[in-house]
């Protein structure tokens, strides 16, 4: 099974992230992704081997649990983009406030994921909602406009939980099914 572990964001910000996304004019080479799924990934996992799923899930219950942060309000704002605004792949909305307790749970996240094998990130944690991928670069004056001009603030959320979500692929794109909860 394909695995993430996320904090959520609650479908009380959906239609904000909807209008955010649609403040970019559809640019041409923008794909959206769908803001009823918007989620800050501490960690991407990949394929799991279902042998291993009961020992991940007691090291991520552990991680979450000696991290040292209990709920928290994260506020969401801000956009960027990955790699580069020169080389657009990645749109995405920042976070404002809740960043350093987030950094927190993505530190503990890495190092329980690493100790049981899994990859080391390859780049430094930017907490961040992804808002679309760049497939060409026909909007990229556009996207690289509202990036520099505009700095959104999409709402504020109590976190309160760690997920463990399986990603199904499908032919409509990703499907994401919650398998466990970490309670902060």
């Amino acid at each position: 099974m394909r695995l993430f572990v996320s904090v959520d964001l609650p479908a009380s910000l959906t239609e904000s992230i909807r209008e955010l996304q649609a403040g970019f004019d559809d640019p041409a080479g923008l794909d959206f992704v769908d803001p009823g799924q918007a989620h800050v990934t501490l960690k991407f996992l990949g394929d799991v081997d279902d042998s291993a799923y009961d020992a991940l899930v007691a090291a991520l219950s552990r991680a979450v649990g000696d991290a040292g942060v209990g709920p928290f309000d994260a506020t969401f704002g801000g956009l960027g983009v990955f790699p580069s605004l020169d080389y657009i792949r990645v749109v995405w909305l920042g976070v404002d406030d809740g960043a350093d307790e987030l950094a927190a749970l993505h530190e503990a996240v890495e190092e329980a994921c690493v100790g049981r094998g899994f990859d080391p990130e390859a780049h430094d944690f930017t907490p961040h909602v992804t808002l679309g991928r760049m497939k060409h670069a026909g909007g990229k004056a556009r996207v690289q406009e509202v990036v520099r001009e505009r700095h959104p603030v999409v709402g504020t959320v109590r976190v309160e939980e760690v997920r463990l979500t399986e990603s199904a692929r499908t032919a409509e794109g990703a499907v994401y099914e919650t398998r466990e909860r970490f309670a902060l």
